[in-house]
């Protein structure tokens, strides 16, 4: 069971949230607001933030993507040639967990644990982790169809997309997890019927901010 914090000591933190479903490759961003408080008072911090759609044009993704097979490719190629599937961490898998006892409460199936998800939603945490910045959107334009692309993730019908940061709590993991179970949109992606495999992927930045990236698949 996770705990529940009154609305005051919510109100003192900031967790920044976003959220995304696409579907057929249309993807739909979630909004909310908040206030950060400053790091030098070394609180925890949990807020909202609001994102717009953003996707790269079609021939740009294009481009990104196949700069990935270039020998100096850099990030791009060191993506690619990675193995395709990995292991989840502990936490990794305590989250993905979490989750699914999400959703059997609602009397949903359970998420299979895909490797090559779990891959693509680590590759993305630790980008935020490594830029300082919480996005859909990836510093070189791709978006999560883009990074599916990129890592060779295909042949889905259905896509989607939370993540989150904090910093501060004495379990980010858990705290994650409950942030986004009491937003309405990335609740929405977790207790996605439609749903069927999921990969969740954590990364911690050099100021400590635990960044966290759960992609979610119909195959």
């Amino acid at each position: 069971m996770l705990t529940r914090r009154s609305p005051a000591r919510v109100a003192a933190r900031s967790l920044m949230l976003a959220s995304s479903l696409g579907l057929t490759c249309v993807g739909v961003f979630a909004s909310g607001t908040g206030r950060t408080k400053p790091a030098a008072e070394q609180r925890p911090v949990a807020r909202l933030v609001s994102v717009s759609r953003q996707e790269a044009p079609q021939r740009e993704r294009a481009r990104l993507v196949a700069r990935a097979s270039h020998p100096g490719a850099g990030a791009y190629a060191a993506a690619a040639t990675a193995p395709a599937a990995v292991a989840a961490s502990g936490d990794e898998r305590r989250a993905f967990d979490l989750i699914n006892a999400e959703r059997r409460r609602k009397g949903l199936g359970p998420l299979v644990l895909d490797g090559s998800l779990t891959r693509m939603a680590r590759y993305h945490s630790s980008n935020m982790a490594a830029g300082g910045y919480l996005n859909h959107v990836d510093r070189d334009g791709l978006d999560l169809t883009g990074r599916a692309s990129l890592l060779g993730v295909r042949g889905w019908r259905a896509i989607g997309e939370n993540v989150a940061y904090n910093q501060g709590y004495p379990d980010p993991t858990a705290f994650a997890v409950e942030r986004w179970m009491i937003s309405d949109k990335h609740r929405a992606n977790i207790l996605n019927g439609d749903f069927t495999h999921a990969g969740l992927g954590i990364a911690r930045g050099a100021d400590g901010r635990v960044y966290f990236t759960q992609v979610f698949m119909r195959r």
